[in-house]
C-alpha cells in the first residue's frame, strides 16, 4: 500500500460489539501515520442488535469519506452471521477478515475481539505497530487499555501465523 492511493476498509458487525471503537482506532493510527483519513459510519437498527458499518478511507488525498459497494480493500465482520450480509461491500481481490481469525478465548476480554481484528488488519497496512498502540491508549480509559493492547497483539500474532493462522474466504 503506498502513500498516493486511497486504502478501503469497511467494518461490519452488530450493534454493541465495537464496530465505531474500531473504526475510530484505526482512523486515529492512520493518522498518526501521517495520512489523510475519512470515516463515515451506518448505523442501521444498531440499538436493537441490527447491523453497524463503519467505513475508514485514508491515503495521500482523500475525497470522499464513503466506500462504495464492491470496493472495499479489506473488509472485517465482527459477527459470523453478518458475513454474507456485508459480502457485498468487498472488491473482488479484497481481504475478508472474519470473527474466527482469531482464538476468541485466548483474548483477556470477549469483548476486545474487534480489536483484535484491528492486529489481524494491521498486519496488512502500511501503519507502524506503535501507532496502532498509541491510538488504542488513547482510545481506552486507562483500565480497559492494556487489555485491548494485549488483544491487539494476539491479533497480530495470528495474522503472522502465531500463534494460529490467518482465516480469509
Amino acid at each position: 500500500m503506498c502513500k498516493d492511493r486511497v486504502t478501503n476498509v469497511v467494518i461490519a458487525g452488530l450493534g454493541g460489539q465495537g464496530v465505531i471503537k474500531a473504526s475510530a482506532v484505526l482512523a486515529d493510527a492512520a493518522f498518526r501515520a501521517g495520512f489523510d483519513v475519512k470515516t463515515s459510519e451506518i448505523h442501521g437498527m444498531s440499538q436493537r442488535g441490527g447491523l453497524v458499518a463503519s467505513d475508514v478511507r485514508f491515503g495521500d488525498r482523500v475525497l470522499s469519506p464513503m466506500v462504495p459497494d464492491g470496493e472495499a480493500d479489506f473488509l472485517v465482520v465482527l459477527a459470523e452471521g453478518e458475513l454474507e450480509a456485508a459480502r457485498r461491500y468487498l472488491r473482488p481481490g479484497g481481504l475478508l477478515i472474519a470473527p474466527d481469525c482469531v482464538d476468541a478465548p485466548s483474548l483477556p476480554n470477549r469483548k476486545s475481539l474487534n480489536i483484535a481484528l484491528m492486529g489481524v488488519l494491521s498486519q496488512h497496512l502500511a501503519i507502524a505497530e506503535q501507532h496502532w498502540l498509541e491510538a488504542i491508549r488513547s482510545r481506552f480509559p486507562e483500565a480497559l487499555s492494556e487489555p485491548n493492547v494485549r488483544a491487539f497483539l494476539i491479533g497480530r500474532g495470528a495474522a503472522a501465523g502465531q500463534p494460529g493462522d490467518l482465516r480469509t474466504r
